[in-house]
């Protein structure tokens, strides 16, 4: 199945208030790696950003006047998401956004095209209790996020499909370029169709703190039991 991480900005938190989506990003993973196959359009919303929204954004309103409306793109991004998986952050965000956008344009429900991978409820299950807000994921995942200094919907879809490679076999970065043509250029809506080249998977290694964490662990349940069973396979490996 194909998996696309996916990403929406909004001129606010609740479209039932009538918010509507500015932004949507898409990033195709073919086997777990980027295709560069993305998905990128900024929409034209009708209607004014709620207080704050732009601060985070870094859109306006002047920027997005000359941008399609979702009616124009949705029959491209229906069949640019159409029978995949869609992995999103916080998904019945995103989700309650874009089938409020389907419904305004008249067609059917989203949900029925794809299946849906919330990151936001597996890193909940892996870190209980925790912050695990992307930026948060990041920064305990060692993702860079350096180049992250507005929300945008492409760029965060990007960084998502590192943080979601990580949560699931702790593999590292998978090698998302810096996307040219990035807001504030003043261009039309941004397309980007590229090259579907499949990059090659990182080698996991645990880092130092990682070992360490480790150690602390096996250090407990000796206490509490007396041996760890780790000894005896490090015993084992020792003598062959």
């Amino acid at each position: 199945m194909r998996q696309i991480i996916l990403d929406t900005e909004t001129t606010g938190l609740d479209w039932k208030k009538g918010n509507r989506v500015v932004e949507i990003g898409c990033v195709e993973l073919l086997e777990r790696r980027p295709s560069g196959n993305n998905f990128h359009y900024y929409l034209k919303p009708d209607c004014e950003f709620e207080p704050g929204a732009q601060e985070v954004t870094g859109l306006t309103l002047e920027f997005l006047a000359d941008k399609p409306r979702f009616e124009e793109i949705v029959e491209e991004f229906l069949a640019y998401v159409d029978g995949a998986e869609l992995i999103i952050h916080n998904a019945a965000f995103d989700m309650g956004f874009l089938q409020n956008e389907m419904a305004l344009a008249g067609r059917g429900v989203l949900a029925e095209r794809v299946t849906v991978t919330d990151t936001l409820l597996m890193a909940r299950e892996r870190f209980p209790g925790q912050r695990n807000s992307l930026d948060a994921l990041c920064r305990r995942l060692g993702v860079d996020n350096s180049h992250r200094q507005l929300h945008g919907a492409l760029l965060d879809a990007q960084i998502l499909g590192d943080v979601y490679i990580a949560l699931t076999s702790g593999q590292e970065e998978i090698g998302f370029a810096q996307v040219e043509g990035e807001r504030g250029e003043g261009d039309a809506a941004t397309r980007v169709f590229e090259p579907a080249i499949l990059l090659p998977r990182p080698r996991v290694v645990a880092t130092a703190s990682e070992l360490e964490a480790h150690e602390a662990r096996l250090a407990k349940l000796r206490k509490k039991s007396g041996h760890a069973l780790w000894d005896g396979e490090r015993e084992a490996s020792a003598q062959v």
